[in-house]
């Protein structure tokens, strides 16, 4: 029960507040925030205030979420750094997010790691935030900082370190017109012809077929790049017309790629038209993929060529280093000597004498997986827009091409600029894989598709009510299927137009029949 204590000190009387405590272990005082019992002047102030104590305390302990005073102080006490570090070792989820978290939390830990929770609050979150904008960092990037850090200071509060969540962002607050200015920019998409283009390019840049087949399927089915990764080949259905999502391979930093279920559980089986069947199925015939050394599975897509198994031991890098050379240097004393001057060539002979260099041998072979920098940074975004990226100390660039045949075959090596005869002018500036998909969905909107389908097609989930009610039919698939196929055969017309020929054999070969059939 509650009451006020009358107390004595130095000829002055004050009040103590008294409450029973949840676990009836000990009788309870009101204190400030340093632990000492707070000292009322009246009476009733101190049985109000212990009233007023008592009632949370037991509110609190119904929740779950009382703590003894002496934990409490201590739990106070526990900075964001401790806590977010335990917090992050007792997670279990995805691969994905497990690498992901660790990055964010790096961006928090400078600012908030030494301060005890208790001490955060809302405007010194505030300044954080406008403090990394400031510095460059992108909204989006922002956005994902302070949302990890809302849900580590939720889990915070419930572990009774905080009264409230200073990282929480009401609804509506601030000037409505600022709102626009956090918006990332608008997703781009292309034309069925744009988008044939493209990957007519992408497989020229890596000089294999794999990259137009894989372009083209994900154009017309939507799939995610993940999804079109994991495709393992059991999954590509010729005969029933169909690609069975169940998998996706997600790329970590370290190299390796994790195998798990697709996006939000989003299993489908995605519909075919007959001729990207038979493109997929034609393509997994003649490259006869083999077993992964990784997951031991099948694929539809390998990587792009890679060199022989990885030696140990001094690099080309460091030998060039020694010699005081470049690395082509270094190459042509390994494979073009008679190019090399005799007392280079000597220098870098006896650099790689004292190094104990061996040079790699083995024949190339095709890496298991695509890589996500190396096939977006190097194959789809020049194709797309035309341009390398800058990579040091290279300047970006456009992609050097011969005049002939159309659309242009790229220029490799040294003086590739030099020596080439015109470059790509750009399908479709700041254009992503991921864009792709975007194309997808807004042509079956072009087509009137139902949204029932759409959903199920792109794997997206309607909890609406009208959607329980909403079911695909075969008409509904029959339907799309042809318009699919009617705007596949528009788009190589259109192609043929530009040129009845191609460098890339597996288009070349559409646009051969595609001709005789007209």
């Amino acid at each position: 029960m509650a009451y006020a204590q009358k107390r004595v000190a130095r000829g002055k009387t004050y009040y103590r507040a008294c409450y029973q405590r949840p676990d009836r272990k000990a009788q309870g005082y009101v204190v400030d925030q340093d632990g000492r019992a707070v000292r009322y002047p009246t009476k009733t102030t101190a049985q109000k205030a212990a009233e007023k104590a008592e009632a949370e305390a037991f509110e609190e302990a119904k929740k779950g979420r009382w703590l003894p005073p002496e934990q409490e102080r201590a739990a106070a006490l526990v900075t964001f750094g401790e806590f977010a570090t335990k917090w992050l070792e007792d997670q279990s989820l995805a691969d994905s997010t497990m690498q992901n978290y660790p990055r964010s939390l790096a961006h928090l830990m400078p600012a908030f790691g030494d301060k005890a929770i208790r001490d955060i609050t809302g405007p010194m979150v505030n300044t954080w935030e406008k403090e990394k904008l400031s510095q460059g960092c992108a909204v989006s990037s922002v956005r994902t900082y302070r949302s990890l850090l809302h849900l580590i200071l939720a889990d915070a509060v419930d572990a009774g370190h905080a009264e409230k969540n200073v990282a929480e962002r009401r609804r509506g607050r601030g000037r409505r017109h600022g709102r626009s200015q956090r918006r990332g920019p608008e997703k781009q998409i292309t034309t069925m012809l744009g988008s044939l283009l493209i990957a007519e390019r992408a497989s020229l840049l890596s000089g294999r077929d794999d990259e137009f087949v894989a372009h083209i399927q994900k154009t017309y089915t939507g799939m995610r790049w993940g999804e079109l990764v994991g495709l393992e080949t059991e999954f590509a259905r010729r005969q029933s017309r169909s690609f069975r999502i169940e998998w996706q391979l997600y790329e970590l930093d370290n190299g390796s790629f994790s195998r798990s279920a697709p996006k939000d559980d989003s299993y489908r089986t995605v519909d075919s038209p007959f001729w990207l069947s038979d493109l997929v199925g034609d393509h997994v015939a003649r490259t006869k993929p083999e077993p992964c050394p990784c997951h031991g599975l099948t694929y539809v897509y390998s990587g792009r060529g890679v060199g022989g198994a990885r030696q140990e031991g001094p690099t080309l890098r460091q030998v060039a280093e020694l010699a005081g050379v470049s690395t082509g240097t270094v190459s042509n004393v390994l494979n073009r000597p008679d190019r090399v001057a005799q007392k280079t060539r000597e220098r870098v002979e006896k650099a790689i004498a004292e190094l104990g260099f061996v040079r790699q041998i083995g024949p190339s072979r095709e890496a298991p997986h695509w890589r996500r920098s190396g096939h977006g940074t190097w194959i789809f975004t020049p194709a797309a827009t035309g341009w390398y990226p800058k990579k040091a100390p290279q300047e970006a660039h456009p992609v050097p091409v011969t005049g002939g045949p159309f659309p242009g075959v790229p220029v490799r090596g040294r003086g590739a600029s030099n020596r080439a005869e015109a470059c790509w002018m750009p399908i479709k500036d700041r254009l992503t894989r991921h864009g792709l998909r975007h194309g997808h969905r807004t042509l079956m909107e072009e087509l009137g598709t139902p949204k029932v389908l759409m959903d199920e097609r792109m794997g997206h989930e309607d909890g609406s009510v009208s959607a329980r009610y909403s079911h695909v039919t075969d008409t509904m698939r029959q339907t799309l299927m042809e318009q699919l196929t009617e705007v596949w055969f528009e788009s190589l017309d259109a192609r043929l137009l530009l040129h009845p020929r191609s460098p890339v054999p597996v288009l070349d070969r559409l646009l051969q029949a595609r001709a005789t059939s007209r």
